[in-house]
């Protein structure tokens, strides 16, 4: 059933950061395969945002590569946890949210899971199927296993101490909760990013106190944003999510730095070590134009998340409007009515959420990054014409034809 023993560690190790430890891998793979038994594989996700991006995806591939090799994946959907939210790399408590709105979240998170993983060999459990049972005194139970001075050692909860910042007591429950649930699934490997460390080592610790086999603790690369600047993120808005338009993909893929081009293909696609080398070959000559990695790296993404005529159709879009600077042939139309004729171009791009925010759109502005009609705007106080057709783009990749 299993492949050999080298053959999986080879699969397991590409791409991985830290294996803690591997001896111990190795020992539950070989009683894996005599027993001929899966291991029980496991991630956590908290839904939070309704909406999972590619940052998401690189332990994902990571769980599909376990799954393709015959063991068992356990998704755990943080129900409880999600409305704490895991305080990792957090100078500040989270803003709680409640059960109603991550459950719902978490409906989206499972479409997505599913556009990697294969849904028939995947478990998915809401952790709020045994913290929901549990009583007050099971609760100072779980609480007995960590000391306050443990939890400290967190970097971000240390900073947080030192410099004054509250720091709830409900956040101190978070690596409890997600240790805890590495004992409900007794999981042989959890998966998670490097920041996630201390809360994978949480596990094994409780899981040891439960007279339960600690897990293999298995971290993967953050993969930074496509600003290139820190980790990809939704909250920051320099994150690539599995189910925008095709077009937005694409466009956000040929945004990206070219210093992380090679590290994109590593963890977003399923190209091989020869593959790689090449990539990284052509990117180390001096004459080389790294656009066309990108355009291919956008349309495999367009085609793994949406499908292969969406992909050819994001390339063929974005050849036209930017290699010929074109407008394409599907812009959007808005009527603006009298109500807003006067309001400020800045504000109606906000308005109509082709930027998040009006000081999102003030910074376009400033950079010279919004033209009208194909001339740079820069001043705030700019208006549209009345009785006119206005063609706007914003940043590198947005059109709209505003009608007054």
């Amino acid at each position: 059933m299993f492949p050999s023993i080298n053959k999986q560690l080879q699969v397991i190790r590409n791409g991985v950061e830290e294996i803690i430890s591997e001896d111990e891998l190795v020992d539950k793979l070989k009683n894996s395969k005599e027993t001929n038994t899966p291991l029980k594989i496991k991630q956590g996700f908290d839904p939070t945002a309704p909406d999972i991006h590619l940052g998401h995806t690189v332990c994902i591939r990571k769980l599909r590569d376990f799954q393709e090799l015959g063991h068992k994946i356990i998704l755990i959907v943080g129900d409880y946890t999600g409305m704490i939210g895991d305080p990792t790399e957090k100078d500040s408590t989270r803003k709680r949210l409640t059960h109603e709105e991550v459950l719902e979240n978490a409906k989206t998170y499972e479409e997505q899971f599913f556009k990697i993983l294969d849904r028939e060999k995947t478990e998915i459990r809401y952790n709020g199927d045994w913290f929901a049972e549990m009583g007050f005194q099971e609760i100072m139970d779980l609480a007995s296993k960590f000391t306050v001075a443990r939890i400290l050692e967190r970097d971000d909860f240390e900073q947080r101490y030192e410099q004054g910042n509250p720091i709830s007591l409900h956040e101190f429950f978070y690596p409890l909760m997600q240790g805890y649930d590495s004992v409900a699934i007794e999981a042989d490997v959890e998966l998670g990013a490097t920041e996630q460390k201390f809360n994978l080592l949480a596990g094994r610790r409780i899981q040891r106190e439960f007279d339960i086999e600690p897990q293999v603790a298995l971290t993967m690369p953050v993969i930074e944003g496509i600003d290139g600047q820190g980790r990809m993120s939704k909250s920051t808005g320099n994150y690539i999510g599995i189910d925008e338009d095709p077009e937005e993909i694409f466009g956000k893929v040929m945004s990206i730095p070219d210093n992380l081009i090679l590290k994109y293909f590593t963890l977003l696609t399923d190209y091989s070590i020869q593959e790689l080398n090449e990539i990284e070959k052509k990117l180390n000559t001096d004459d080389f134009n790294p656009m066309n990695l990108k355009k291919d790296l956008g349309e495999y993404l367009v085609e793994v998340y949406h499908s292969k005529q969406k992909a050819k159709a994001a390339r063929n879009n974005f050849d036209q409007v930017f290699s010929s600077n074109q407008v394409p042939d599907d812009i959007d139309e808005i009527n603006i009515s009298e109500d807003e004729q006067d309001t400020r171009l800045f504000k109606l791009i906000s308005k109509y959420d082709y930027t998040s925010s009006n000081g999102e759109s003030k910074r376009l502005f400033r950079q010279g990054a919004v033209k009208v009609n194909g001339e740079t705007i820069e001043d705030l106080q700019f208006k549209l014409d009345d009785n006119s057709e206005t063609i706007v783009k914003i940043g590198k990749k947005r059109f709209v034809k505003f009608i007054t």
